[in-house]
């Protein structure tokens, strides 16, 4: 058992297969399913990943999906330093302040 009823937890579901999209989309999105992330509550009483979840999202909505993650958080960063971009503040105040003399 991953999670319990009351956990906060990810589901996703495909809303809409490639073949069902509507046809005035561009056509690599056509090739695509519409699909969907949500977070809530757990309502069922325990869950794996990969399962089948109903879930209360904060504001009361249910929505059911399948379970991807338990207590979900942010994880995305800004990448790794790129020390050629350090010195461009310090190389452009010393360009303003040689024009300005």
């Amino acid at each position: 058992m991953d999670a319990k009823r009351g956990d906060w937890v990810r589901i996703h579901n495909i809303v809409l297969e490639a073949g069902e999209r509507a046809p005035n989309i561009p056509e690599d999105t056509q090739k695509v399913p519409l699909e969907f992330w949500n977070k809530g509550f757990l309502l069922n009483e325990e869950a794996n990943i990969g399962d089948k979840v109903e879930v209360e999202t904060y504001i009361g909505r249910k929505v059911e999906g399948t379970l991807v993650e338990v207590n979900p958080y942010y994880k995305h960063d800004f990448g790794k330093c790129v020390p050629e971009l350090l010195y461009i503040g310090r190389q452009v105040r010393s360009l303003i302040k040689e024009d300005g003399e």
